[in-house]
């Protein structure tokens, strides 16, 4: 076996590992709780509510449009996105399937999610939101000195992994594709349903 196919063998299944360590804990998550919205998103799933600075929220919906090429599942497919089996859900409401791709985890850029949510709808599955993802430095709970931000908004965490292997982290939704009446930065969409 040639040393490219070894490495192509070894980001393959890297991508796998980190795909469903992102992806398959969302079907295990309970709503919320109430200490997640009373502390402004500093542990756990922030405010079902947020507020977005209008500067961010300008940048976000320019960034929609250049997200729209992603509309389609094949099209995030084409592009190295690798799709998950399991639609992630919670009593309060749901997010879709994640779609990873593992060569834009690492610095975060607003122009690159790492993450693709794509939502059931009644023509098949259809983008919902963006997701950016980032581990925490010291994989502690009880501290957020390295709490990223994007365009001025904070991350939602730290937050345990949601599986085994998946690491203490934060991340931050957008929901540039489908209304979410919690918020556009909210985690789970109420109108989403598995």
């Amino acid at each position: 076996m040639s040393l490219q196919s070894t490495r192509r063998i070894r980001r393959t299944a890297l991508a796998s590992s980190l795909t469903a360590a992102l992806t398959l804990p969302f079907l295990s998550l309970a709503a919320p709780s109430a200490s997640a919205h009373d502390d402004g998103g500093s542990h756990g799933y922030g405010s079902s509510v947020r507020d977005v600075p209008k500067p961010a929220l300008r940048e976000l919906m320019q960034l929609k449009g250049r997200l729209a090429r992603y509309r389609s599942p094949a099209a995030a497919v084409a592009d190295g996105y690798l799709p998950s089996t399991e639609c992630a859900a919670s009593p309060g409401g749901g997010m879709g399937y994640h779609y990873v791709n593992p060569s834009l985890m690492g610095p975060i850029d607003p122009e690159r999610p790492p993450i693709l949510v794509y939502v059931p709808s009644a023509g098949g599955l259809t983008l919902g939101a963006v997701e950016w993802f980032a581990p925490d430095g010291d994989q502690d709970v009880t501290t957020s000195d390295d709490r990223p931000d994007l365009l001025g908004v904070p991350f939602d965490g730290p937050m345990p992994g949601h599986e085994p292997g998946m690491p203490v982290h934060y991340d931050l939704h957008a929901w540039l594709f489908k209304h979410n009446p919690d918020g556009l930065l909210a985690a789970f969409n109420p109108t989403v349903h598995c």
